[in-house]
């Protein structure tokens, strides 16, 4: 993330904003037959995790290492079939919420997901299911 004047992405986007736009975001998962079968359900908790961790990854406050360690970001998802497809699917609704919440600054938006688009890639620890001929 870049340091500007107006500081970190977290300082620019702010935690009300950033509450706000997570909430969009999992509206749109929830909703998202290839995302939702693999989160755990409870969506309240998976949102405010997904707080704790951003607000550090935006250059905020490390709120998700104190409160549950180091984030070991691609280990805690290996449960997870987290595919090509899903991780497109998972932007698309990070996109969707972005879209949503004009709080945000474009530019900000635009910067959050670009570094989006990174974790995503790396996030990948399955294969697409081939599809069938």
């Amino acid at each position: 993330m870049q340091l500007t004047e107006g500081g970190s992405l977290y300082d620019r986007i702010g935690p009300e904003h950033l509450h706000t736009l997570l909430t969009r975001f999992y509206r749109h998962v929830a909703a998202d037959p290839l995302l939702a079968p693999i989160f755990p359900g409870d969506w309240e908790v998976t949102r405010d995790k997904q707080f704790a961790f951003m607000s550090g990854f935006l250059g905020g406050p490390p709120l998700y290492h104190q409160r549950y360690g180091h984030p070991r970001l691609r280990a805690r998802h290996l449960p997870f079939p987290v595919t090509p497809v899903r991780a497109r699917a998972w932007l698309a609704c990070m996109k969707a919420a972005l879209d949503e919440t004009p709080e945000i600054a474009r530019a900000d938006a635009a910067e959050y997901y670009a570094a989006l688009t990174k974790v995503a890639a790396h996030m990948v620890n399955t294969e697409d299911e081939p599809t069938p001929v």
